[in-house]
């Protein structure tokens, strides 16, 4: 039986966590059994980490009231018969201290996100059921210009962890080329993410165009890469995952639970460690505030500078001039200019 509701010390507040027992990840070889009152405490605990992650971005959030456990499933676009469910908007009856930011999603349509701003409301959050957290790209005060380029580097079946961390390399070297400074973390699963800081004056089209071009000049220079949007023409590769730079398309963030077993954690690292790490589930919810505290945050300097993206505009102009034009948006995406048909090659063959 879950037991009453409890109150912990969040910054300069004070944040009820109900049902603080209720069991959100049974135990595994790694990891005890974690509680509600446990994700709480853990956010608190990672405060320096996640409220850089998060401070002013409009977020979205990855709700699993029932806890992450064995049969539940999370809600897709379009359908609502999940255990858990991502939330777009601000919850009813959010506290006082919950600021929102307005956002444009594809279709026009606007809604007002929660956008933290204190280590309460990450908590709040965490005790309506949140167990990740995806920002926007943007800040509150220019929501149609991202201030950070993303890249995910997912590895598809027959490659792993090890697979990325290899191409992880191969693009911090290409991103060196050019004179930008990018930072790396564990995706919480089997892929990393490298995120780096740009001006706020490109659009969201501009962004994702520079992450193709990003990525296509990494599948010349490295081997076991791919760009291909259709799963059937990718091959035992590692996919460089263009449309997370899309409008409204999310990362989890640094520090970051994930929704699978042993409470992984999306973990930033210095890029010497990743070429060391054995197993991304090491960094989980009872070892990742340990680390931040002895260590500090490998993503401390991140705002340090904001990056140009002309070369790599130039780079896809050049692929544009080249007659290697516009790649596949999202599914749910209206139609966009000068994109091919959004069918999957076999069928259209067929």
């Amino acid at each position: 039986m879950a037991s009453d509701a409890v109150e912990i010390a969040a910054g300069d507040r004070m944040v009820r966590v109900s049902s603080p027992s209720r069991v959100i990840y049974p135990a595994t070889e790694r990891t005890d059994e974690i509680t509600k009152l446990m994700v709480a405490q853990y956010y608190v605990g990672v405060e320096d980490g996640i409220m850089r992650a998060l401070r002013n971005r409009p977020t979205t959030l990855e709700r699993w009231p029932k806890g992450v456990l064995e049969g539940m499933k999370l809600s897709t676009a379009g359908s609502s018969d999940g255990d858990a469910f991502y939330q777009k908007r601000v919850p009813r009856g959010a506290p006082p201290h919950v600021e929102t930011a307005r956002v444009t999603f594809p279709s026009g349509r606007e809604a007002d996100e929660i956008c933290p701003t204190e280590i309460a409301t990450v908590a709040w959050a965490a005790h309506m059921g949140t167990i990740v957290f995806h920002p926007w790209p943007v800040r509150r005060e220019r929501p149609d210009h991202p201030d950070e380029l993303r890249i995910d580097l997912d590895p598809q079946p027959g490659t792993d962890f090890h697979d990325a961390v290899r191409v992880a390399g191969d693009l911090r070297s290409l991103l060196e080329e050019v004179g930008i400074r990018a930072f790396p973390k564990t995706s919480g699963n089997r892929g990393v993410h490298v995120f780096v800081r740009i001006e706020p004056r490109w659009t969201f089209v501009d962004v994702r165009h520079a992450a193709i071009a990003l990525g296509r000049e990494l599948e010349r220079r490295s081997t076991g890469v791919t760009m291909n949007w259709w799963k059937e023409e990718r091959g035992a590769n590692v996919f460089v995952d263009f449309n997370q730079n899309c409008r409204d398309r999310t990362i989890a963030s640094a520090y970051s639970l994930r929704s699978i077993a042993g409470a992984p954690v999306s973990t930033p690292v210095t890029w010497e460690e990743l070429t060391g790490i054995g197993d991304p589930r090491d960094f989980n919810l009872q070892t990742v505030p340990g680390r931040l505290a002895e260590t500090g945050d490998a993503q401390a300097e991140i705002d340090d500078v904001a990056h140009r993206l002309d070369t790599l505009l130039e780079w896809w102009e050049r692929d544009f001039g080249d007659g290697i034009g516009e790649m596949p948006y999202p599914p749910d995406y209206p139609k966009m200019p000068g994109e091919p048909k959004r069918v999957q090659p076999s069928k259209a063959r067929g």
